[in-house]
């Protein structure tokens, strides 16, 4: 188990008070250009970077007792038509760590499945039923408790779906896609990795909490295990 740095990148200002950011959820999508004008903010509590089954053991007995978990892979990329690479990162962001399981050193297996097969555990992510589709292509197993951010914000008449793009019209700042195309096969992440695959696990967790607040608020939302792979 290794401790990546505490702060992850520059120290992340809070979101944007709810009353902003619903008066931007209500427009009809920012502009790239004012995208672009928004702060960068990043992740910059604990994470901690898993290595080897016992590490991944203590990770998953600590996400266990978590209602909501941002939800991410990574994978590296390809330069051949028709060609695509296995997931080589999965990040599960409680409220108070980012854990990062490398799979090149702790192969997708029973553990982690089992605890994405957990309909206790919210799992909450952008294009996430793809990601546990090619994670079970490596060890068959049912998700459960999976909730797709982009379809709950179409719910909303929101039409941002990318995370970068939910991001800066719900919580009113932007993050680093820098690292998106990266090598994560590497035994060894770089910093830069470790900021960039932290904060978007955490962003989900952020969007997935704002869009929450507004059902509570009276907005029309699908419920909790309506976005279950089956």
């Amino acid at each position: 188990m290794n401790h990546a740095p505490g702060r992850a990148g520059a120290a992340a200002k809070p979101p944007l008070p709810p009353d902003a950011v619903a008066a931007q959820a209500h427009r009809a999508g920012l502009s790239k250009e004012e995208i672009n004008q928004l702060p960068i903010l990043a992740w910059e509590g604990s994470v901690i970077i898993i290595q080897d089954e016992r590490s991944l053991e203590s990770a998953l007995a600590d996400l266990r007792s978590e209602r909501i978990i941002g939800f991410d892979t990574e994978t590296r990329p390809t330069f051949t038509k028709g060609q695509t690479a296995p997931p080589a990162l999965v990040q599960l962001a409680s409220a108070t760590c980012v854990y990062l399981i490398q799979l090149t050193h702790v192969p997708f297996g029973p553990a982690l499945a089992g605890f994405l097969s957990c309909p206790g555990n919210l799992k909450v992510g952008v294009a996430i039923h793809d990601d546990m589709k090619a994670l079970n292509r490596h060890h068959p197993f049912t998700a459960a408790g999976v909730v797709d951010l982009a379809a709950m914000a179409r719910q909303q008449g929101i039409q941002a779906q990318g995370l970068r793009t939910l991001a800066a019209n719900l919580l009113g700042f932007r993050i680093s896609k820098g690292a998106q195309c990266s090598n994560w096969e590497n035994p060894a992440l770089t910093q830069q990795q470790v900021r960039y695959a932290a904060t978007d696990a955490w962003v989900g967790r952020e969007i997935y909490i704002h869009l929450e607040r507004r059902q509570a608020e009276g907005a029309s939302l699908p419920s909790a295990g309506s976005g279950d792979l089956r």
